[in-house]
């Protein structure tokens, strides 16, 4: 059983997917991320994201960049938090047992008082498999596993003992006592846009889904989405659809434009290529594009912020996209 329609997963998330800051020494980076989250949580933003890596990703850095624990994080979050929803964007499904991930994941709904969200996808980086001795299955066997890892994610959520006999994974009455805070459970936020297999998933078994791209692929997506949720007789609107994306805000457009030289360079795009992916201007030009997403049926939008260790832009952009998103 599916999770019934509702307020949506997220309208204004922040993710942290970065831990490599000037002037900050790793015995001070978990202050300094507490800080991010807490003054994202003071700002408007309603949910918080880490990566769940164990190597930096090269869009972000190299991977000898520090790259901390999500699920870890995650806790320490919650308890120097109130408000915003927690969850990982998204969790590798090699990465750990499904059973033993509910469980993470529940622990982290105690933790945070019912905050947590489970970000999960079929996993892609390969190198961080190869590094830490992690199978790296075919595309095919890694959705697959996905889709088994989903459905045990929920009867843990869910039932008091309950069992699955997959091809790849299997519980037996497995208890996950305490229960979830969250009725239900934490909702379930499947990530990846893939048209055939995870957009079908999401339709089938998701809460949430998160894609990427610009204002056309994103209108695109959408409409697979659509499509699959008509084919099985759903009601799209029972699911929270989110664009993941840079945010490249100031007080002046100048300002702003003066960020995308060094945030192209930094991810080794073109500054073409780093426009279709991040928002950039003053608020008013920001709250513009934000509004054509909205206006494409998007229910909310995830944003990851180069300077967001400066705490004012994170600020500021909680302040000036709060206000649309709560519409």
């Amino acid at each position: 059983m599916l999770r019934p329609a509702s307020t949506p997963v997220t309208r204004l998330g922040l993710q942290i997917p970065n831990f490599t800051y000037p002037g900050v020494p790793d015995a001070g980076l978990f202050e300094r991320v507490s800080e991010i989250a807490v003054t994202a949580e003071r700002s408007g933003f309603d949910s918080v994201w880490v990566m769940d890596h164990l190597y930096q990703i090269a869009v972000m850095g190299p991977p000898t960049n520090a790259m901390l624990e999500g699920y870890t994080l995650l806790g320490a979050l919650a308890a120097r938090t109130s408000k915003v929803r927690l969850g990982t964007l998204v969790s590798g499904v090699t990465y750990r047992n499904p059973a033993l991930l509910a469980k993470i994941t529940t622990t982290l709904d105690i933790i945070s008082s019912g905050r947590a969200i489970l970000g999960i996808g079929s996993a892609w980086n390969e190198q961080e498999h190869r590094g830490y001795g992690f199978e790296f299955p075919p595309p095919r066997e890694r959705f697959e596993r996905l889709t088994e890892a989903v459905q045990i994610c929920r009867l843990m959520f869910r039932e008091d003992t309950p069992s699955f006999d997959g091809t790849y994974y299997r519980i037996e009455n497995a208890l996950n006592i305490p229960r979830p805070v969250t009725p239900g459970g934490p909702p379930i936020l499947i990530g990846g846009s893939g048209e055939k297999w995870t957009l079908r998933l999401v339709a089938e078994r998701g809460d949430a889904c998160n894609l990427f791209g610009d204002l056309q692929t994103i209108r695109h997506k959408l409409s697979v989405l659509e499509a699959h949720c008509d084919e099985i007789g759903r009601d799209s609107s029972e699911i929270t659809k989110t664009r993941l994306g840079g945010l490249l805000i100031a007080e002046t457009d100048a300002q702003a434009q003066a960020k995308l030289a060094p945030f192209a360079a930094n991810r080794g795009v073109t500054e073409e290529q780093a426009r279709g992916y991040a928002l950039i201007g003053d608020p008013d030009a920001v709250g513009e594009q934000v509004q054509a997403f909205l206006d494409a049926g998007l229910d909310g939008l995830m944003f990851n912020m180069p300077d967001a260790h400066d705490l004012e832009p994170v600020e500021l952009a909680g302040k000036t996209l709060a206000p649309l998103l709560r519409r």
